[in-house]
């Protein structure tokens, strides 16, 4: 018991004789004692070594292990995201607050554990297998020192079945025909890819059975990744292969089956998967320039008005074009526009038009020449009209 606080013996105008004058500070369950000593209530507390065994009997009940992380996560990430998820499906059984309490994560093997405050939540935590943290779906597990048999006496060892796991997008594409195994993931996607942009690379491979490009339900923006499924389910991996790890603008594609790594493709499958990537890259020109493909790829930066006068110098670069221009497929015909015969200034001088044969040759032409440097200049190749290139039209 603290010491008594000693009150000054004086009487208070207006006090009642026999009763105690009011003291500032005093709680209403203190009351003075003679000469004006102050008694405080007593106040039973839990012992803190029973809190402690109490805390660490049911830490292998409250944990969860949670694998594939990416390697930007980190602790604070990881705890914010679950405290956010599980408040989000209803799963906080503790009252208000961060269902998270600690996190450690193994950096190198990329799994962390996660202690939420109370068994039952980390039993709700269990519903979250699958759940896409940072672009990529991660494993929910029990530890490996989880005691199934003294775990039923401390609290519900199963999900709630009255979650809303569908706020956390978990029931993704279950109405669009989206079944598993044969279900794939894309994840990195540049978050300005429309829908019909998504589809169109992905269907360079065969037909959609299902299709869903994941939005945030409140802006109705991407969130960077989608999951599909193929009419033809013998493409999945043939896909999965083709995409993964193919940049887009500043993003890397990763794309898998949703619960499973890359399978590689059978030899059989060989030949159908270079078609593949050769048709990406196609649609790949095709979201970043915003255009469809032509025959013809027209290079800008490569050439200057002044190196285009001689006779001898233009033939050279006509030249050094055309042998640049056939390595990537069958060129038809390479037009390089001159100033006037007095110096004067023509439409599309300082361009190089390279025709193809096909589309696949242009392709690849675009792909390679653009960000090339010549001279000392950083070419830009874009796809030209082919009715424009057919009239002599080479300034538009």
């Amino acid at each position: 018991m603290p010491p008594p606080i000693m009150m000054p013996n004086v009487s208070v105008p207006g006090q009642v004789p026999g009763t105690t004058a009011a003291v500032p500070g005093m709680l209403p369950n203190m009351f003075l004692l003679g000469a004006g000593q102050v008694q405080f209530p007593t106040i039973p507390l839990m012992p803190v070594q029973a809190m402690t065994q109490q805390y660490q009997a049911t830490r292998h009940a409250r944990r969860v292990y949670v694998g594939g992380l990416s390697a930007t996560a980190n602790e604070q990430s990881v705890a914010s995201f679950f405290s956010q998820v599980m408040s989000a499906i209803g799963g906080n059984t503790a009252g208000p607050g961060d269902a998270v309490v600690n996190v450690y994560i193994n950096y190198e093997k990329k799994f962390a554990f996660v202690e939420m405050r109370s068994v039952e939540e980390a039993s709700n935590a269990m519903a979250l297998d699958g759940i896409i943290f940072e672009g990529a779906p991660v494993k929910v597990r029990r530890p490996s020192d989880y005691n199934a048999p003294l775990a039923a006496a401390l609290g519900s060892s199963q999900p709630n079945p009255n979650l809303n796991l569908a706020a956390v997008e978990l029931l993704l594409g279950s109405a669009s025909g989206l079944e598993e195994p044969d279900r794939i993931f894309v994840g990195g996607l540049p978050y300005y890819f429309t829908e019909a942009q998504v589809r169109e690379l992905l269907e360079s491979f065969g037909a959609l059975r299902g299709f869903d490009l994941v939005k945030d339900r409140e802006t109705g923006n991407s969130k960077g990744y989608a999951f599909c499924v193929y009419q033809d389910l013998s493409v999945t991996d043939i896909a999965c292969a083709a995409l993964n790890g193919i940049k887009m603008g500043d993003k890397t594609l990763t794309v898998r089956r949703a619960n499973q790594g890359i399978a590689q493709p059978r030899p059989e499958q060989e030949n159908i998967l270079l078609q593949a990537q050769q048709q990406v890259a196609i649609q790949r020109l095709v979201l970043q320039v915003g255009s469809l493909p032509t025959k013809v790829v027209c290079l800008t930066q490569v050439v200057s008005a002044d190196e285009l006068k001689d006779d001898e110098e233009y033939e050279e670069i006509l030249d050094d074009m055309k042998g640049e221009g056939e390595k990537y497929g069958t060129l038809v015909n390479v037009v390089i526009p001159r100033p006037g015969p007095n110096g004067e200034a023509t439409p599309g001088v300082g361009r190089v038009f390279l025709e193809y044969a096909d589309i696949e040759g242009s392709a690849k032409a675009r792909l390679g020449l653009h960000g090339r440097k010549f001279a000392g200049n950083q070419a830009v190749a874009i796809f030209y009209e082919e009715n424009k290139y057919a009239k002599g039209e080479y300034d538009a």
